[in-house]
This record gives structure tokens, C-alpha cells and sequence, in this order.
């Protein structure tokens, strides 16, 4: 094989748990593993990047990755780790929201060439969704006793005296599902690997359970821990929600700032996770680091690398144009080269006011524009004494009491962004 793949995920702090000859097992042949994801919405987010990390690794060690869409697990719903049963999902939206997950898959593995260790997108419905309840439970339930599940600390959590909610029939039966999945894909795929997060320990053994009872084999598991933060909020989450991958759910800009603003210690850790960047280039960013914290080389190498993985090069430069605005020189030209949804993520929070589109077009004189037609000054006289001290700029450049704003002002055709000072930015919508 190329490398080892245990020792590299071991390295990166990327193992939780192991089963044992796993290593082994791999180091001997060219072996198949999957990574299970749910199909809940149209786009994967960061929370999701570690097992697509995993998978990417495991492809560059010689191996051959399985990417298994939960089209059939996504209408049951995944007890581990929830309070309360998910909403089930139909066909159409699950198939739709296969494509669109295989699309961003395509960035991280290789699908396309003709290589043995090829990626594949399976998804589960495909193999279940002719099984009869009576057949499943004949077939499958009869080798995993109610005492194995129920010692599953997604069930006991579940079940313990401070869940509000029980547990339903249907999601005591996803671990059997799950399973069952492992099964399937030992059997057709010779897969014998599956791999998750730390809190699938329990779903992912009994795959192997079934394996070796009712596919008389040996399947092995590999879990990753689950992704923290230092500060103890919850990784991957915004005030305004996921983080997620597609960029019309959050911009480039968004994303990049998002791992430009972990702390020291949170970047140390996820420089290796969520990049490819080698030992010794890690060690060297980190030591680099250490010397100058203020100019925070991790989070910013750090954040290079993922919005380049994840979205482009043109998209990074864009979001690093973007970030200047706020912090940085850049004029009306960089500003106009924002698109609406950059603009408005850029300057989200700033106070906004709406003109109409008759006013710009005759032209709309300075003192209008920052008093009576916006309230961003308090008053006219206010509003003279500020251009007077040249403390006014139209979209990031200085303008006089006689400055009249047009059409040419417009960016995105819409906005004009006003500034007072260095920090104090009011935005003009113009309908």
C-alpha cells in the first residue's frame, strides 16, 4: 500500500476508536471502507467534512472509498446523539438531494477516472426499499438480540430517566438497518471497513456482528472523535446556523472567516484534520505560530486551504478582497466587484435605509443622503459639519458637501454603502 492509513489519521488526532487487526487488515491489500452520510438536506456541511476527510485519506492510501447515502436510514432517522425523531423524507427529495451531494463529494474523491480505487456513490434505498418488513425481520432481526441493541448507549440515552421522549419502534430499529447496510456491502462490494463518528460506534458494530453471523466474515470499524470546540459552543454553527458547503447557503466570504476566526487552540487542531498539509508543514506553521500569535499564520493557512478544497482559488482571493473591505484599503472598484449576497454578508449588522431609484437618478445631494433620506447622520447640520472635516466616504472614498450620488455609485445596481469615519458604516438600499 501507499502508506499507512491508520498511522496518518492516528497523527492528525483523527482516531477515537479502533477495532483491533484493523491496522493489519489493512496494510495487507487494497480494502474497501464507507462512510455513511445523511441525505437530510441538499448540501454536506463542515460538520460532515471530517468522514469526507477520512474517506479522501483512505483513497490516497490505495484504498478504494464508498460514499453511502442514507436514502433509506434518512426516512427513519439516526437516534445517537438526538433528543427527538427527525422529519422523514420522500423519494424525490432524497434523490435530489443525492445529486447535489455527489456534486460536492467530487471536489474531495475521485469518482471519475478508471483507477482500481475509484470512488462510488451507494445509497441505501437502492438495496432496501424492495425488502419486505416481513423478510427483514425473518432475515436480519433474528441474529441480533433486543438485549444487544438495548445495551447501545444510543438506545440507553434514549431510554434513561431524563430523555424527555422515548424512543420509537423505528429508531430502535435504525441500528439493525445500519447494519444491515454493512452487510450488504461486505457481501457485494467485499467491503470490510466502516467508518464514522464516534457516537456510530454502537451502529457500526453491529454491522459487524451481522458480518459475522449471518456472513460468516470479519468487518472492522474505525471511528473519529467528534469535533469540538475550545470555547465549548458547538463546532460548525454560526448564529445564523450550519455552516455549509454550498455556497449560495454560505458564501465563500462567510466560510473563509469562519475558520479564520477559530481560536490558536482550535486551529492547531483542525490545521490537521481538515487539510493535507504534511507533518513536518504543520509542525513548521505551528512553531511559526507560536513566535508571532497576533498574525495568526495557523488560522489563516488554515482557512486558505479549506475555502480553496471546498469552493476555488477565485473564490478565496474574492473572499480575502472581501474581508479587506472591513479591515483593510480597498476602493469603490473592489467594492463593486462583490456579489449581492458577499455584499450583504460583508456588511451584515450595518443599519440600512431605503431610497428611491428616482431620487439616485436625478442625483441625490450628500446632505439628503446622509440625513433626511436616511437618518444615518442625526441632522443636516451634523451632516455639513461631518463633510467639512472630509470625515464622509461614498463606497470607501471621500466626498465634499457638492458630491451628488448617481447611478455610477450603485453597487450590485442596488446598494451605496455611506461611511463615517473608519468603523461606522451605514448601507443604502435603493429600490
Amino acid at each position: 500500500m501507499k502508506k499507512n492509513f491508520v498511522q496518518e489519521l492516528q497523527w492528525r488526532g483523527m482516531i477515537h476508536d479502533v477495532m483491533p487487526g484493523a491496522e493489519e487488515h489493512l496494510m495487507e491489500a487494497m480494502r474497501a471502507a464507507y462512510v455513511g452520510i445523511d441525505p437530510t438536506a441538499d448540501s454536506l456541511h463542515i460538520g460532515h467534512l471530517v468522514g469526507v476527510m477520512m474517506l479522501k485519506h483512505f483513497q490516497l492510501a490505495g484504498h478504494k472509498p464508498y460514499a453511502l447515502v442514507g436514502g433509506a436510514t434518512g426516512m427513519i432517522g439516526d437516534p445517537s446523539g438526538k433528543s427527538a425523531e427527525r422529519n422523514l423524507l420522500d423519494e424525490e427529495t432524497l434523490r435530489h438531494n443525492q445529486e447535489a451531494i455527489k456534486a460536492q463529494l467530487g471536489r474531495f474523491l475521485d469518482f471519475e477516472s478508471d483507477v482500481p480505487n475509484a470512488a462510488v456513490l451507494v445509497n441505501n434505498y437502492d438495496w432496501m426499499k424492495d425488502f419486505s418488513f416481513l423478510e427483514f425481520i425473518r432475515d436480519v432481526g433474528k441474529h441480533i438480540t433486543v438485549n444487544y441493541m438495548m445495551a447501545k448507549d444510543s438506545v440507553k440515552k434514549r431510554l434513561s430517566a431524563d430523555a424527555k421522549e422515548g424512543m420509537s419502534f423505528t429508531e430502535f430499529t435504525y441500528q439493525l438497518v445500519q447494519g444491515y447496510d454493512f452487510l450488504h456491502l461486505y457481501r457485494a462490494h467485499d467491503c470490510t471497513l466502516q467508518m464514522g463518528g464516534s457516537d456510530q460506534w454502537g451502529n457500526i458494530t453491529t454491522g459487524t456482528e451481522l458480518i459475522r453471523r449471518i456472513g460468516n466474515g470479519k468487518g472492522f470499524a474505525l471511528t473519529c472523535p467528534l469535533i469540538t470546540k475550545a470555547d465549548g459552543t458547538k463546532f460548525g454553527k454560526t448564529e445564523g446556523g450550519n455552516v455549509w458547503l454550498d455556497a449560495e447557503r454560505t458564501s465563500p466570504y462567510k466560510f473563509y472567516q469562519y475558520w479564520l476566526n477559530t481560536s490558536d487552540e482550535d486551529a492547531e487542531k483542525y490545521i490537521k484534520i481538515f487539510t493535507f498539509l504534511n507533518q513536518q508543514e504543520i509542525e513548521d506553521l505551528v512553531a511559526e505560530h507560536k513566535e508571532a500569535p497576533h498574525l495568526r499564520t495557523l488560522q489563516r493557512k488554515l482557512a486558505e486551504e479549506i475555502t480553496i478544497m471546498v469552493h476555488s482559488e477565485e473564490d478565496l482571493d474574492n473572499a480575502i478582497k472581501a474581508s479587506d473591505i472591513l479591515f483593510g484599503k480597498s476602493t469603490s472598484e473592489d467594492l463593486k466587484k462583490l456579489n449581492e449576497k458577499t455584499f450583504l454578508d460583508v456588511f451584515e449588522g450595518v443599519p440600512q435605509a431605503k431610497v428611491s431609484r428616482e431620487e439616485i437618478t436625478s442625483g441625490l445631494d450628500m446632505i439628503g443622503a446622509l440625513a433626511a433620506k436616511t437618518q444615518f447622520l442625526g441632522s443636516n447640520g451634523e451632516a455639513r459639519r461631518e463633510l467639512k472635516q472630509n470625515s464622509i466616504s461614498v463606497n470607501k472614498e471621500k466626498v465634499k458637501e457638492d458630491y451628488l450620488i448617481t447611478e455610477a455609485d450603485l453597487i450590485n445596481n442596488k446598494f451605496v454603502l455611506l461611511q463615517r469615519g473608519k468603523k461606522n458604516y451605514f448601507v443604502m438600499v435603493v429600490e
